[in-house]
């Protein structure tokens, strides 16, 4: 929204105009106005030459009623701009405003389950992570290897995986990557975690035909058999199987309508209300189409399965005709390509609430969705392996060392909670070298090892924590005390030891006052 309000006040050229016998300075006419917008909105790259001139207009339409501009008289706040002689002005405070936000969701953190204590039916919202009480022994039983000690260890075998549990695996992961491809520290500003369902992740994985089309397990939501059948004959049209060809006129542009009829009477997109803003953040990606694809492979992936069915039927239908060019025109004055996108964008992507760029993103969106569907509507195959690797591991047997608490399961992997400055450098003071010290003073009281195997232990300590050694031994002498010399009677020196080899005089240069 500023972005198109600076680049339009800074653009459009500001001139005299006579209006009934008299001149207004600095203003411009209604019809001057869509041109300039309508060529800077073509040209920009968040936009692109898919806008029409119609929607420019429409644009117009919000700045006149949001005071970006006003008629001649100062009169301003309703949508009545329409693209003729009228004359506008820009008002002389700023128009510009912030981009809506949606309300934090807080800062809850997306984790794994902890598949030891959770219960069929028990909440998935609040999963607790359980941690390992870590003593001396634990680390030297750690840090032998390194040190040059193999423990003995044995085998554990991990807990059968429940569907729930899985399911919450893919729905940790899948989540954790959307997040680090569009680059955010936190998915709380564009999507409420809450609301993403793990079993539709599931379903959208597994529960598909040879195509990749998702198969439903409630007929009831599946499309009406008529309307398959319309949108199955414009998609192989002239070689349909199940209709018989048309005998009149204007066959193929009745059909159109009726699959256009039905796509709009929905009442909520196909993208859904609540994941508009995750939709939305991709546009940010378009420049680099590789991770654009991969943004959208996940969040599609994130919807009802219904409705990614449709979806995926719908974007194939719609990419088929505009490359079809046995398909007469189904409009006499706009492009197939053209129509395909101002017809369905509002049905595959729009917002609750009105924005005034809402139909401009949805245009950009479902565009390059069109470019690039057989790839963004199927499953991401390095995820799906990645997961199910994961989900193999967990059920894959343990190693444990021994000396390790025999009733302490390692921890499930989990995100890391934000702290404080503070807090990270009590928790560095007191859940590392508080353990560290105690291996290190185990290491200095162990009699059962060498000198030589006890000197090289605390070499490497000393190489690998030096801050925790420093305090142990401060100086040299304190490390000193640990190895007393004994005391070795020495041999007689012989004088001829003592004797250097003959050094030339060097006379130097002396001062005298």
């Amino acid at each position: 929204w500023n972005e198109i309000i600076e680049l339009f006040r800074a653009g459009m050229p500001l001139r005299k105009h006579r209006c009934r016998f008299k001149s207004y300075e600095r203003c411009f006419k209604a019809s001057e106005a869509v041109d300039c917008l309508h060529e800077l909105l073509g040209s920009n790259q968040n936009f692109g030459p898919e806008v029409t001139r119609h929607q420019t207009v429409k644009l117009l339409k919000k700045f006149l009623k949001n005071h970006v501009i006003e008629d001649i008289k100062g009169r301003w706040g309703k949508e009545d701009f329409e693209d003729d002689g009228h004359l506008y002005r820009f008002p002389p405070s700023s128009p510009l405003k912030s981009y809506p936000k949606k309300p934090s969701y807080g800062k809850e953190v997306i984790k794994f389950p902890d598949w030891n204590e959770m219960k069929a039916g028990s909440s998935q919202e609040h999963i607790a992570v359980k941690s390992i009480a870590m003593n001396s022994e634990m680390w030297y039983k750690r840090h032998s290897i390194a040190i040059g000690e193999v423990p003995a260890c044995k085998l554990v075998f991990r807990r059968e995986l429940t569907q729930t549990n899985i399911e919450e695996i893919w729905k940790s992961m899948t989540l954790s990557r959307l997040q680090k491809v569009l680059g955010l520290d936190s998915l709380d500003e564009v999507l409420d975690t809450k609301l993403v369902n793990s079993k539709h992740i599931v379903q959208n994985v597994y529960n598909v035909n040879k195509q990749g089309i998702v198969t439903l397990e409630d007929k009831s939501k599946e499309l009406p058999h008529w309307i398959l059948s319309a949108m199955k004959c414009l998609a192989n049209w002239p070689s349909c199987s199940d209709l018989k060809q048309p005998t009149y006129s204007g066959f193929e542009r009745d059909v159109f309508k009726t699959i256009a009829d039905y796509f709009g009477q929905m009442k909520e997109p196909l993208l859904t209300f609540h994941f508009f803003d995750i939709f939305v953040s991709v546009l940010g990606l378009l420049q680099k189409p590789s991770k654009a694809v991969e943004a959208l492979q996940m969040s599609c992936l994130l919807l009802p399965p219904e409705n990614r069915k449709r979806l995926q039927l719908l974007v194939r239908m719609m990419a088929r005709i505009s490359l079809n060019q046995d398909l007469p025109p189904l409009s006499e004055s706009v492009r197939t390509r053209s129509l395909m996108v101002q017809v369905f964008s509002r049905c595959i992507l729009c917002s609750k609430d009105e924005i005034d760029l809402d139909e401009l993103l949805a245009t950009k969106l479902v565009s390059f969705l069109m470019d690039n569907y057989q790839e963004i509507l199927s499953v991401p195959s390095a995820l799906k392996s990645s997961i199910e690797d994961h989900v193999v591991h967990l059920q894959r047997v343990q190693i444990r060392h021994a000396g390790a608490d025999s009733g302490a399961a390692l921890p499930p992997p989990s995100f890391c909670h934000q702290i404080t400055a503070g807090e990270f450098e009590y928790q560095r003071a007191t859940g590392s070298q508080e353990p560290l010290a105690a291996l290190l003073e185990e290491i200095v009281m162990n009699k059962e090892i060498s000198v030589k195997d006890k000197k090289k232990k605390l070499k490497q300590f000393q190489k690998s924590y030096p801050e925790v050694y420093r305090v142990r031994f401060p100086s040299p002498e304190t490390e000193a005390m640990l190895f007393p010399e004994k005391t070795k009677q020495k041999p007689p020196l012989l004088m001829w030891a003592l004797k250097k080899p003959f050094q030339p005089f060097h006379r130097t240069r002396s001062f005298r006052m």
